[in-house]
């Protein structure tokens, strides 16, 4: 694959667009679509938010406050790898809201490196940690590269039966904070052997809020996600479902039905997952025709060329009729624009200014909804 790296002055307005306010990962590439390139959108922020009906100034980060992120990155002796660069992971760019902007620590080429998530719980028992470290192990030595979230329990296990084979772990926070504190020689060991990657910007402490946004990382960079032991409301089983939405395979381990670590593993048997005991389940099941139809790469952004925006009459038209269509209870996006009777350019136009307004949330499956 011909290397793609952006040019500086791009990249650092990447950085800048994504760190900006009310800038999510899908609204960063409806506007590269519509704008071309990232610093024409920034230029477009102040007025789309205010068409979108936003009373003060929009939040745009600062040419400085990126600048100082990159010289951090640097001092850590990581780097700032775009969606549409080739050391990105390859799947996981092709994700709808995969993250522009990825800090890296550690070895960067094995994010291109075919992987296989595993994930269970972080209170996981000593047979539950014991059968993920020889899965991983055996995944390693089968050509795969482990991906986890460098938690506790089944993920450190993970990661550390795999250094040999290769393991990246997705922070929660920024890819300089270790966390949990106990997992410190663990991160260490991984900078040095494997690879710690975050989309968090530097310094960034963990919130239950991250990880969610985490776990879309980590199934979207595998072909497959293993779950080892997982309650009925673990954080494993979000990993599972973002897994299903963006198409990958999800295998999970069998356990007791006395013990509540096993009641999600069990559950998603259940509702259709992959019953496995070893490895060779696995790798045989990766290695079938119908693990084929993941792509590995999509064209750049900036070799798309972009769409026209509508004009502003067409807008001022339609910015009720689409406001009235919207309420707090999420609604697919196709369905507003079958509703409204309105071309899909100017639905996602005025989508996207009251986004930057604040006034719109983003859920997966393309569903909008209202922030009251």
């Amino acid at each position: 694959m011909t290397e793609v790296t952006l040019p500086l002055k791009e990249r650092l307005a990447w950085l800048r667009l994504i760190r900006s306010e009310n800038v999510g990962p899908i609204t960063f590439y409806r506007l590269l679509d519509q704008f071309g390139t990232a610093q024409k959108a920034l230029e477009a922020l102040p007025e789309l938010a205010k068409k979108g009906g936003r009373s003060k100034k929009i939040r745009i980060c600062p040419k400085n406050e990126a600048e100082r992120e990159l010289e951090a990155l640097d001092g850590l002796g990581a780097q700032m790898i775009l969606r549409d660069e080739a050391a990105y992971p390859p799947l996981l760019a092709q994700t709808e809201d995969a993250p522009p902007v990825l800090s890296v620590r550690g070895h960067s080429h094995l994010l291109r490196k075919k992987s296989i998530a595993i994930v269970g719980a972080r209170n996981a028992s000593i047979n539950g940690c014991k059968f993920a470290g020889q899965l991983a192990r055996d995944l390693g030595e089968g050509g795969l590269l482990v991906v986890s979230g460098l938690a506790r329990g089944v993920d450190g296990a993970a990661h550390a039966a795999s250094l040999a084979s290769g393991t990246v772990g997705v922070q929660g926070g920024g890819v300089d904070v270790i966390y949990p504190k106990e997992n410190e020689s663990l991160y260490n060991e991984m900078i040095a052997r494997g690879c710690v990657v975050a989309e968090p910007r530097v310094g960034t402490q963990p919130q239950a809020r991250h990880f969610p946004r985490r776990n879309r990382i980590i199934s979207g960079m595998a072909r497959a996600i293993v779950v080892v032991e997982a309650s009925p409301r673990s954080g494993s089983l979000i990993t599972a479902r973002l897994a299903l939405e963006q198409g990958r395979e999800v295998f999970a381990v069998p356990g007791s039905p006395l013990d509540a670590r096993s009641k999600g593993t069990n559950g998603l048997i259940r509702e259709g997952a992959t019953l496995i005991e070893n490895a060779e389940d696995i790798l045989s099941q990766l290695n079938s025709t119908r693990n084929m139809t993941l792509e590995e790469r999509k064209t750049p952004y900036d070799k798309r060329g972009y769409s026209m925006p509508p004009c502003e009459d067409q807008l001022r038209d339609a910015r009720g009729i689409i406001l009235k269509s919207l309420s707090p209870t999420p609604v697919s996006v196709d369905e507003i624009i079958r509703q409204c009777q309105i071309s899909a350019s100017i639905v996602q136009t005025v989508l996207l200014e009251l986004e930057l307004a604040g006034k719109l949330e983003r859920s997966p499956g393309n569903a909008v909804s209202l922030i009251i």
